[in-house]
């Protein structure tokens, strides 16, 4: 929290509060310190004789006020200078033996109810916050916009609508688009809520209230808070000259006859010919709205729809207004096609409008890392997808088949470890086709011999919407295991991860015994088999007495670790028969414990912790 606060004042007024204080200063490291007492301490303190001149000239020029002392005080210092919600800083009180950390002002946009659980942390203090949708964790309506970067229009007050909220009243969710805030929206939905994914299908009746999130303008009879994503782009022609006040009333008039808030857009563009045009350039400024321009070249990269061999003939290419929204938004398709419009005054433009490919609600791919094999090593995304998958396609040869188990009823959990890539494909289509979600869970990170990059090249070709999760890879829980930091001060501050070379060729600049003249700390998959091969590689530059660690499934509940050193590499792989899954460790930071970060070091001063200075008063 403290990275996003640019300043912090934190007021204390007995030697008790001080010194709880100078404690939270140092963990909002862009705060001053004022207290009316005089006593030794340290770090920036101004010592001052009353509080109350300092906030009259200060108030507004701290985003956050911290109160070490009575709440009275604390209220009575404040109540002046309180103007609005939405400006006034978020203001905290703490008593001044610690116990109690309680939020007093600017609850949601200030954060100071987040300050409070934040210093409630620091001084494991008891949090004393007020406001209902914090306490019931509704989501905070009046934050929602500002959080994920959505425009907000409510039917009714404000102040009306968290109330129906806050008080549990049955209430609608569309969303309309996908993006990371309509996510969070489908992860922590109350049950009172019911989510639709479009307009219709759903009884207006039987609501008290509807949260809607999309770029069409609701008009439902009942209170309806709208949120209104940068998720449109549009794109226009005109005629030259176009009166820019009638342009602009066009546009509007255009939006209003399609049911789309302007507010939706993010973007409109045009012909490099029209760089110029006031209309254009008049719009941009009155909306704060970019204008951009593509040369004839790019534009005729788009097959419209509607192509003009007139604008063709003019122009030079077959559709300005839907290519143009077709390049900004990054696909070929319209949710409005080209159309066209005059103005009062007889001047003529056209406009079409295309859906952000980031907000666009469709089927997509997620390369998962399952982790190195403890189910509670997935990452907190994992564990969602894997909940929410349509399908799931999971390496069974690497994967735990527990982890499957988090499907949803009615998906489809299929081990490729027996399937050809083509096989895994054939399903995926078939998923993909139906604008389902399919997670293809692969073991450790995916980017570590996870051979995801074939996968990428097949979603390429096919336009394929896919992303990587990434997962705790077997080298990390190793570290873990052996309880070991692979970087150690002056003593190995690389991390090799390699294997070693079998049927499978090496690149040239890539050979084992290259690498092991660095002596770094040496992670090594794949390679049990060649262990004797690898052994005689590493020994070319490592002492034979290097510590060593062998790691079979390592988190996995039959996971088996061997220590040594380097010279009994081969003797631990053919005693105990180890074949598929290990990891050979080798390099002196397995198990060191001597030398010590500077990080840390009292003398050592940056940005976080400055040099204390002692100041006597």
């Amino acid at each position: 929290m403290s990275e996003s606060i640019h300043k912090v004042a934190i007021v204390s007024f007995t030697d008790q509060g001080v010194a709880i204080a100078q404690k939270l200063q140092k963990e909002f490291y862009r705060s001053n310190v004022f207290t009316t007492r005089d006593t030794v301490f340290f770090g920036e303190v101004t010592h001052v004789e009353k509080i109350g001149e300092v906030i009259e000239t200060s108030f507004q020029q701290y985003n956050v006020w911290i109160f070490v002392g009575a709440l009275g005080i604390c209220v009575r210092s404040i109540a002046p200078f309180i103007k609005n919600k939405n400006t006034d800083p978020a203001v905290i009180n703490v008593d001044d033996q610690g116990k109690f950390v309680q939020a007093v002002l600017s609850g949601h946009v200030g954060k100071a109810n987040e300050i409070t659980k934040q210093i409630s942390r620091i001084l494991t203090a008891t949090p004393v916050i007020s406001t209902s949708s914090d306490l019931q964790e509704l989501w905070a309506l009046d934050l929602l916009g500002s959080t994920y970067g959505w425009q907000m229009r409510s039917s009714v007050p404000l102040n009306t609508i968290i109330s129906l909220f806050v008080n549990r009243k049955k209430t609608a969710l569309i969303l309309k688009v996908k993006n990371k805030g309509t996510e969070f929206l489908e992860k922590t939905l109350p049950n009172f809520v019911d989510v639709y994914y479009t307009e219709q299908g759903w009884d207006m009746h039987a609501y008290k209230l509807v949260i809607y999130v999309g770029y069409q303008v609701l008009q439902t009879g009942i209170p309806t808070i709208s949120y209104y994503p940068p998720c449109l782009a549009m794109g226009t022609g005109c005629a030259k000259d176009i009166e820019p006040s009638l342009f602009i009333e066009g546009i509007k008039q255009a939006l209003k006859e399609h049911g789309i808030a302007i507010e939706s857009l993010y973007a409109f563009g045009s012909a490099s010919i029209k760089e110029k045009e006031q209309a254009y350039l008049d719009f941009s400024a009155h909306y704060g709205i970019p204008f951009v321009t593509f040369s004839g070249e790019e534009l005729n990269t788009i097959e419209v729809p509607n192509p003009s061999e007139v604008v063709k003939k003019k122009v030079g290419v077959y559709g300005v207004s839907e290519a143009s929204a077709a390049l900004i938004s990054g696909q070929e398709s319209w949710i409005v096609e080209k159309t066209k419009a005059v103005t009062v005054s007889g001047k003529k433009f056209t406009y079409a409008l295309s859906l952000s490919n980031r907000y666009e609600r469709r089927s997509a791919i997620a390369i998962v890392g399952a982790g190195s094999g403890d189910p509670e090593l997935l990452t907190i995304k994992g564990q969602y997808l894997l909940e929410q998958a349509d399908c799931i396609l999971y390496a069974g040869s690497l994967v735990p088949e527990a982890l499957t188990h988090m499907a949803k009823e009615g998906a489809l959990v299929r081990n490729s470890a027996a399937m050809t890539l083509e096989e895994q494909i054939a399903i995926i289509d078939q998923y993909y086709s139906q604008g389902k979600l399919i997670v293809r869970l692969h073991s450790g990170d995916p980017s570590i011999y996870g051979a995801i990059q074939e996968q990428m090249t097949i979603f390429d070709e096919k336009g394929y919407d896919y992303y990587i999760v990434p997962g705790i890879s077997s080298f990390q829980a190793a570290a873990a295991y052996l309880k070991s930091e692979f970087t150690i001060p002056e003593v190995a501050q690389t991390i090799i991860l390699t294997r070693g070379e079998g049927n499978t060729p090496m690149p040239e600049h890539e050979k084992i015994a290259d690498m092991a003249k660095l002596r770094a700390t040496m992670c090594i998959f794949l390679s049990a088999g060649i262990a004797k091969k690898v052994q005689a590689q590493l020994l070319e530059y490592y002492p034979d007495n290097t510590p060593l660690a062998v790691l079979y499934r390592v988190s996995w509940e039959d996971e088996a670790v061997w220590t040594g050193t380097l010279g009994e590499l081969t003797a631990i792989i053919k005693e105990n028969k180890l074949t598929r899954t290990v990891l050979i460790v080798v390099g002196e930071a397995i198990g060191a414990r001597k030398n010590r970060s500077w990080l840390y070091d009292e003398k050592w001063h940056h940005i976080f912790r400055k040099k204390e200075k002692k100041i006597v008063k």
